[in-house]
């Protein structure tokens, strides 16, 4: 009897069924992480930045925690600047903006440093050595100089930190950061108004420094403010501009 010849390979051990067997392999592989990962429960993954902290009242983030920084700096020196312009400013208007400056970041100051208590947040206590330097600047200037310094450098500064401000209040997941932004936003436009309307604004020159130092960025200090360039004529003070009273949200209770 002639042998009968072999059979060939069949079911999962032939060819095709090799190459089937490997795709579903391969298949299982890639599916097997996302179905474990979207049935599995627990919390979600943390997206939260190495620099955010968390606190009772939300996160704190790097920004967020920049904000509160500036605007205790600020203070620090704009306050004793607006002291300074009660006194030295030669006229009505410059006077006004000195007292609107110094209600303002008393205000203001006593506002972060409460949430920075309760944050647990570590505030500076003195101005930076660019700002010593601003009031340094301000010392030395007489009469209607002093009005064009006040009134330009302090415009740029206040200039600088409004969308810093307008950004820690759209972004930040803090209920203290953002009733403080919204503080700091009706005081940063009040002491705009009243600065400008001493007439001794010289817009092309902050106009010019804004534009060179570009955006702020997210996180970190911003770019150093440098000295106002003054105009060779500034324009006269109008007697006619209303001063906008002070504005400010009452103390939470």
């Amino acid at each position: 009897m002639r042998p009968r010849p072999p059979v060939k390979g069949r079911g999962i051990f032939s060819g095709t069924g090799l190459i089937v067997t490997c795709l579903a392999a391969t298949l299982a592989a890639l599916v097997f992480p996302i179905w474990t990962y979207t049935d599995r429960p627990g919390p979600a993954p943390n997206v939260l930045s190495a620099q955010t902290l968390r606190t009772d009242y939300g996160p704190l983030s790097a920004l967020d925690q920049d904000f509160l920084t500036k605007v205790r700096l600020a203070g620090l020196w704009e306050l004793p600047a607006g002291r300074q312009a009660r006194s030295k400013g030669t006229t009505p208007a410059v006077r006004t903006a000195g007292r609107h400056l110094v209600e303002g970041h008393r205000f203001l100051d006593e506002r972060v440093r409460d949430v920075a208590a309760r944050l647990n947040l570590a505030l500076p206590d003195e101005p930076g050595e660019q700002q010593k330097q601003w009031l340094d600047r301000l010392d030395r200037a007489r009469g209607v100089e002093y009005d064009r310094e006040f009134a330009t450098l302090l415009r740029l500064a206040h200039g600088k930190v409004f969308p810093v401000v307008a950004q820690v209040r759209a972004s930040t997941r803090n209920s203290l950061v953002r009733e403080l932004a919204d503080d700091a936003n009706t005081t940063v436009l009040d002491h705009i108004k009243v600065l400008e309307a001493t007439g001794y604004v010289d817009f092309d020159a902050v106009a010019r420094d804004l534009a060179d130092a570009g955006t702020p960025p997210a996180t970190g200090p911003g770019p150093a403010i440098p000295p106002p360039t003054l105009p060779s004529s500034p324009s006269s003070p109008s007697p006619e501009y209303t001063l906008p009273p002070p504005a400010y949200s009452p103390l939470p209770s």
